[in-house]
């Protein structure tokens, strides 16, 4: 293995910063531990000049949200010619973009939930689509700006066109899928397995859940039938591939088996920019599958490039 010049990216200023701060500092110590010399940059307007005058041989991209996952950095990394992990531009756009990867996700097949999408000016005073659903602003992730609306609700959520949303105007209402949350992730074009999530007393995956401590547990290989774990599989495969995705990608997913055995399999989204943390749900599926976190994070500054 040789050693490199390796710049963490992290931070940054999208909602997610504080994710993406535990992210990177995770994986700047364990590229450290594996003998890299480590940057660890906190990503601001001034990143290019930052990372012209240090001159990196790989940049390693720990930022989640806009800026970091929506190939906005991505551009900027080919401009600089600098490699880079995770995906590239084009793969990063359109997964960030939910109304755009679930048209190509369910092009290839790949089944997803009902959905309609609108300016959140324009949110109706009436429901949208029959509750229960879920609101989503089109380009968030960790569950920022997530509104569940029930069965018995009356009224849809007002918050939507309040002063107080800062998520952006695009957003989309979505046919909620009762049921087990499944997450899978993929490495190169490698399946890790598939992890089950229980909330501890979250209604949903929401933020609490996935970054406070006792929010959630994770069963790791999830204890479901074997043909469903294995459509899970490739369903995540078939996701990352049909999106354009590169290194490490996570798909989540509903399964609904209240009513039979199979149920149904709705596909949510892909990630391209996972939780990186040691206890994250990636570096835990890695773990399953034989890699150490400084083995997988490495793997992933040897996998960087441009064009990607």
């Amino acid at each position: 293995m040789s050693k490199k010049h390796v710049a963490v990216l992290y931070g940054g200023f999208s909602s997610e910063r504080q994710v993406s701060l535990w992210s990177g500092e995770a994986c700047a110590n364990a590229l450290e531990r594996v003998g890299h010399k480590v940057a660890r940059i906190d990503v601001d307007r001034d990143i290019s000049n930052t990372l012209t005058e240090i001159k990196p041989d790989v940049c390693f991209n720990a930022l989640h949200g806009p800026f970091g996952e929506d190939g906005t950095i991505q551009g900027l990394l080919e401009f600089l010619a600098i490699p880079y992990t995770h995906s590239g531009v084009l793969a990063s756009a359109l997964a960030m973009d939910k109304q755009q990867s679930k048209i190509v996700a369910s092009h290839h097949g790949i089944p997803v939930a009902e959905a309609k999408y609108m300016d959140r000016h324009d949110f109706p005073s009436t429901h949208p689509i029959e509750p229960p659903y879920v609101v989503k602003p089109v380009s968030e992730g960790s569950s920022f700006g997530v509104v569940m609306v029930k069965e018995n609700q009356r009224h849809p959520p007002q918050i939507i066109k309040s002063n107080e949303w800062s998520y952006g105007d695009h957003i989309m209402a979505e046919r909620f899928v009762h049921g087990r949350e499944l997450t899978c992730a993929v490495m190169g074009d490698r399946v890790l397995g598939v992890t089950e999530i229980f909330e501890q007393g979250s209604s949903f995956y929401d933020f609490d859940a996935k970054y406070k401590k006792g929010g959630s547990k994770h069963q790791c290989p999830a204890k479901i039938l074997p043909n469903i774990y294995q459509e899970i599989e490739i369903l995540a495969l078939k996701a990352h591939r049909a999106i354009g995705c590169r290194g490490v990608s996570r798909s989540d997913f509903r399964f609904d088996d209240r009513f039979s055995e199979d149920g149904e399999l709705i596909w949510l989204e892909v990630n391209t920019q996972p939780g990186m943390t040691e206890t994250s749900l990636v570096p835990e599926l890695a773990q399953h599958a034989g890699y150490s976190f400084e083995e997988f994070v490495n793997w992933m500054v040897e996998d960087a490039s441009c064009s990607r």
